[in-house]
């Protein structure tokens, strides 16, 4: 009964965090959108589609957060919970024009 009773606490907390989730799409060796505002001490799913025919690599200092992304493919990147603040992000190959911020608040 009481392990019932935990489930049933955490269930809605389970369910909100699995619907936190947001997307960055890399075209033209660009990210869109080049500014991306989530809440703030909230974990969230971060989904990065590269639409390109190549790799990119999301590289974030701030956030910690390296990964390389297939052309054509997609990958998925968990970030937080952040404190508010500013967030850069490039995009390692295309470092002059793949360029976006997360703004947490």
């Amino acid at each position: 009964m009481r392990i019932l009773f935990f489930f049933t606490l955490l269930f809605p907390l389970v369910t909100h965090a699995a619907d936190i989730e947001y997307k960055l799409i890399i075209n033209d060796h660009r990210f869109q959108p080049v500014e991306l505002t989530i809440p703030s001490v909230t974990k969230i799913k971060l989904t990065v589609e590269n639409q390109d025919a190549t790799p990119e690599e999301f590289d974030s200092h701030p956030l910690n957060r390296e990964k390389t992304i297939a052309g054509h493919s997609t990958a998925t990147i968990y970030i937080g919970p952040l404190v508010p603040g500013r967030y850069t992000f490039t995009g390692e190959f295309h470092e002059a024009t793949a360029q976006g911020v997360i703004i947490a608040q």
